[in-house]
């Protein structure tokens, strides 16, 4: 049987800076010191003008492409995690195709909000384990919530940002390296306490809908604070009893950026340092499905994380969905 293993890496921000004085003018209000002390997030990036999704993930693809050294014609299948497509339909994979010149691949978009990601990577990486026509999966996470933030939230406009992360997965003889284990879990009771509730056949778009802000990303009720730590270490211990290993035998974990308290909480109730929960919040903000290969890319590029790593994955979104995915880079 053959493996999946990581073979290229590649990740993207629009350029338009907007530091949190930024919000302090929308707004009308001082809120550079809340965002600073208790999130941790210092500015983020939001796409320019006549920017959107597909640009950033194809961004993103082409720098991961060149750095596993294989060109678009030979990927097999692009699987795209976003809840801000380019459009309701088509699919932004399939846009991605055509525009990477990737005529040898199929397409598909998943939607499991910013548990996404993980959710793709786990998806791409059964298809080469099950099928071996599959030698190449490019697999990206895409995020332009800026498109759908009410300027006048403070919950969510100072949160949420734009950016792009992919991932080339390529089939290895090599069981050991690669794909080691995953979950996906829900909590489908959640669905309606935060999301983008207009532009669906539920409320389809309306001047009505749009006059409301239905179609705007909304906090709609409270989650259960502890609820992300619970579930993030839960997973995170559950990979270990699969893998029979301990949490310090994991030399990074790449975790859902939302809430920089609910990492460390995880990091606390797993015995493990903070630092081992890479986070990129802090420059891009909250960046939903890309947040975690942005992450990954990161720490790839500060030399972080190297080859025999054994690094954990695990992301939650609206849904609630949750998913988690070992790999031996």
């Amino acid at each position: 049987m053959q493996n999946a293993r990581i073979s290229g890496i590649g990740a993207y921000a629009p350029d338009r800076r907007l530091d949190n004085a930024f919000f302090d003018d929308l707004l009308g209000e001082k809120v550079s010191p809340w965002l600073e002390e208790n999130v941790e997030i210092f500015e983020r990036r939001w796409c320019v003008e006549g920017q959107s999704t597909a640009d950033l993930c194809q961004a993103a693809a082409v720098q991961a492409l060149d750095r596993a050294g294989i060109q678009a014609e030979q990927l097999q299948l692009i699987i795209v995690a976003t809840d801000t497509p380019e459009y309701i339909s088509p699919s932004t994979a399939s846009v991605l195709q055509h525009r990477l010149g990737a005529n040898q691949a199929g397409t598909f978009d998943i939607n499991t909000a910013c548990a996404g990601f993980v959710t793709a990577l786990d998806v791409g990486a059964k298809y080469i384990r099950a099928d071996k026509q599959y030698q190449h999966v490019l697999v990206v996470g895409g995020y332009a919530m800026s498109k759908y933030l009410n300027m006048a939230d403070k919950k969510t406009v100072t949160l949420f940002a734009d950016g792009a992360g992919a991932v080339v997965l390529s089939a290895t003889a090599d069981v050991d390296e690669g794909f080691q284990v995953s979950q996906l879990l829900s909590q489908g009771q959640y669905h309606d306490y935060m999301g983008i509730y207009a532009g669906g056949a539920k409320a389809p778009t309306t001047c009505e809908v749009i006059e409301q802000g239905q179609h705007q990303l909304v906090f709609a009720k409270k989650f259960p604070k502890t609820l992300n730590a619970e579930m993030w270490s839960g997973m995170a211990q559950h990979l270990n009893q699969a893998l029979d290993i301990e949490p310090a035998a994991v030399a990074k974990y790449f975790i859902t950026q939302i809430n920089i308290n609910s990492l460390r909480a995880t990091m606390d109730i797993l015995g493990e340092p903070h630092d081992k929960a890479h986070t990129v919040m802090h420059q891009y903000g909250y960046t939903g499905s890309a947040c975690i290969p942005m992450a990954l890319n990161d720490a790839w590029e500060k030399g972080l994380v190297k080859t025999g790593d054994l690094l954990y994955f695990i992301g939650s979104g609206g849904g609630l969905a949750f998913a988690s995915a070992a790999f031996r880079l």
